[in-house]
């Protein structure tokens, strides 16, 4: 029989609309800004706890069980959304990274691949004025990225007035096929337009218990820190359980990730990196190999241009994060950086990686101007669906 006190304990659920969306290679849960109870409305401590609830967050079995998360980075998103406060723009864009086992949300960055998911969501839900959503064809949605104060623009597929979801694109990482949906991330720099933090396209880290790296820090989608595979002992060929197996090389990556934080400028001490997961991400490259996928498809050498490997929330991704293909397709535009020599050295404007899971293509075009590197914009093709809508419950004294 339950006690008197525990039943005491019980506490109403409450209810709020969300949408279950994967974009990309990830997943996450959608909210339209004013769903949110009014406390978590503004940023600040209840919206971060609101966000922790739904998605089962901090859990220390790291298994998010009670939540809607996925217990990986690619599945403990969030993403909150409202008409733009600007003209220019038809959406704003908010974006946080929900730790797995800690009490926090990364407000930090963007997620390009949930990015895919939010022109079809602002189009679904009434944030994008009808008028240019056209009955058949493609709609262009202007999206204001909060986080990192950034314009994408995604080209939606419409069918009979409505989002086009189900095709015949494939993108390895996702097991079935969907609707194209190009994405554009216009001027990806950070504000003020610095790709390099450092001014250098090739830095020398100096990183204790590893040795001197030469590593690219690059701030384009998101601030990245690019060593070469060979100088960390792999050959940009290896899947998932070759390094989340090895709690050495991840705490190996993790103290390469705060030096380049550091470097960046990003955080002042190393001791802060352990409050910032989700910037920098760290990557390593290789020139072309042939490998076997996570999903068994062989990847031949002669079909990519270089091995790209990324780590996102200390673990190695199980195929590419959009923000770290954003920053993977200026490198390897700009020549010199480690990305670009890795893919042959030479000037150009479109690359294919190959990630864990198969390969992607994606361009960028680079010009030196005024000294300083400028990347107009990096395309890529994602897609999205959505997986779920309604209402999540939490229970009412979660923030």
């Amino acid at each position: 029989m339950m006690s008197e006190s525990v039943q005491n304990k019980s506490v109403p659920q409450i209810k709020i609309p969300a949408t279950y969306m994967r974009g990309g290679t990830s997943k996450g849960v959608f909210f339209k800004l004013h769903d949110l109870p009014e406390a978590a409305q503004q940023p600040g401590v209840a919206r971060d706890q609101l966000l922790l609830r739904v998605i089962g967050s901090p859990d220390p079995y790291e298994k998010q069980i009670d939540g809607m998360g996925g217990a990986t980075s690619s599945t403990s998103k969030t993403v909150i959304l409202s008409r733009s406060e600007s003209a220019e723009h038809d959406v704003d864009y908010l974006f946080g990274q929900v730790s797995i086992d800690k009490p926090y949300v990364d407000w930090s960055g963007n997620c390009g691949n949930l990015s895919a998911a939010v022109g079809p969501f602002a189009i679904t839900n009434g944030l994008v004025n009808p008028e240019r959503i056209p009955e058949n064809g493609v709609a262009e949605v202007r999206v204001w990225q909060v986080n990192i104060q950034k314009t994408i623009v995604s080209r939606v597929p419409i069918v009979n007035g409505e989002v086009q979801e189900t095709g015949n694109f494939e993108l390895d990482g996702v097991t079935f096929p969907a609707a194209e949906i190009p994405v554009a991330f216009m001027d990806p720099a950070d504000g003020e337009g610095a790709i390099f933090p450092t001014g250098n396209l090739i830095d020398e880290l100096d990183v204790p218990g590893v040795g001197t790296l030469k590593a690219t820090l690059i701030n384009a989608g998101i601030p990245t820190v690019f060593i070469n595979a060979a100088d960390i002992g792999y050959t940009g060929a290896e899947l998932q359980d070759v390094i989340n197996g090895d709690s050495k090389a991840l705490a190996m990556f993790e103290t390469i990730r705060a030096h380049g934080a550091v470097r960046m400028g990003l955080i002042s001490d190393v001791s802060e990196a352990a409050n910032r997961q989700h910037t920098p991400k760290v990557a390593f490259v290789g020139p072309p190999s042939d490998y076997v996928s996570s999903s068994g498809k062989n990847v031949q050498a002669a079909d990519i241009d270089l091995l790209v490997r990324a780590l996102s929330m200390g673990k190695l991704h199980h195929a590419m994060m959009g923000t770290a293909a954003v920053a993977i397709a200026a490198a390897a535009a700009i020549e010199g950086t480690l990305v670009n020599l890795a893919a042959g050295g030479r000037k150009r404007n479109e690359i294919i990686f190959g990630h864990p899971s198969g390969s992607l293509r994606v361009g960028a075009e680079a010009n030196l101007v005024e000294g300083r590197w400028h990347i107009e914009q990096a395309v890529m093709s994602r897609s999205a669906r959505v997986l779920m809508e309604g209402v999540v419950r939490i229970p009412g004294d979660s923030f």
